[in-house]
C-alpha cells in the first residue's frame, strides 16, 4: 500500500524517521496517519514537553498521567456537585428572605426583583417563593440581555404567568413561554430596572377573582 502522495525524494533514507500518530477504520480498510522527517521530530518534542510539563505540575511520573487525570476529573465532578447543592441551598435561603419582604397587592403578595444570578437560580428561587400560598414572583437577571422567570402560587388564579411574560416580551423583545403557573424567557433588550418596573405595574393592575 502507498501513502497519499507527498514530496518526492531521491532515496528513502532522506525521509528519516516515520511515526504513526493514529489510525481509523475507513472504507473496509484501515487509514493510518503518520508524520515523518522534521515533522515527526517536532511532534515528538511537543509531546515530550507536554508530558514533562504536565507531570511537573502534578508532581507525578509521566506514566501516572492517565490515572492522575482520571482522579482530577472525579474530584472536579464532586466539587461541581457540592457547589450545585450549596448554590441551591443559598438560593432557597435568599428566596425566603425575599418572600418576607413581599409587597401586598389586591389578592396576593408579589416579589419583583433584579438579582445577580443565572436563569436556573432564578427558577429555583421563584419556585421556593411560590411554594407558599398567595405569592407571585417575577425575578430577572441584573445583567443584559435580561432573563426572566414569572411564577405564582397555585391559589393565585388571577395571575397567568405566561400572559405576564408575553406582555413583557412584547414590550422588550426576547423569547420564552410557559404555563399559567410558571413561565421563563430571555433576551429582553432592556435594563433590569425597566423590566422590574414594567412587571410591577402589570401585577399591580391585575384584577382580583372577586
Amino acid at each position: 500500500m502507498s501513502a497519499c502522495g507527498g514530496t518526492h525524494v531521491r532515496r528513502t533514507g532522506a525521509i528519516g524517521v516515520i511515526a504513526i500518530s493514529g489510525w481509523e477504520r475507513f472504507r473496509g480498510g484501515t487509514r493510518l496517519e503518520f508524520k515523518c522527517g522534521g515533522r515527526a521530530l517536532r511532534a515528538h518534542r511537543m509531546l515530550r514537553d507536554t508530558v514533562r510539563d504536565s507531570s511537573g505540575l502534578l508532581s507525578i511520573a509521566p506514566g501516572e498521567l492517565p490515572q492522575a487525570i482520571e482522579r482530577l476529573q472525579g474530584e472536579s465532578r464532586e466539587l461541581r456537585r457540592g457547589l450545585k447543592d450549596a448554590g441551591a441551598r443559598l438560593a432557597a435561603f435568599e428566596a425566603e428572605a425575599l418572600a418576607a419582604k413581599a409587597e401586598a397587592v389586591a389578592g396576593f403578595r408579589m416579589i419583583v426583583e433584579a438579582l445577580a444570578a443565572d436563569a436556573g437560580t432564578l427558577k429555583t428561587m421563584a419556585q421556593t417563593i411560590v411554594s407558599s400560598p398567595g405569592h407571585v414572583a417575577v425575578l430577572v437577571t441584573s445583567s443584559s440581555p435580561v432573563s426572566i422567570v414569572v411564577s405564582r402560587s397555585a391559589d393565585v388564579s388571577a395571575v397567568d404567568a405566561a400572559r405576564v411574560l408575553k406582555a413583557l416580551l412584547g414590550r422588550f423583545g426576547g423569547k420564552g413561554g410557559g404555563r399559567p403557573e410558571m413561565a421563563q424567557g430571555g433576551g429582553l433588550e432592556a435594563s433590569a430596572e425597566g423590566v422590574v418596573e414594567a412587571a410591577r405595574a402589570l401585577l399591580s393592575a391585575t384584577p382580583t377573582d372577586n
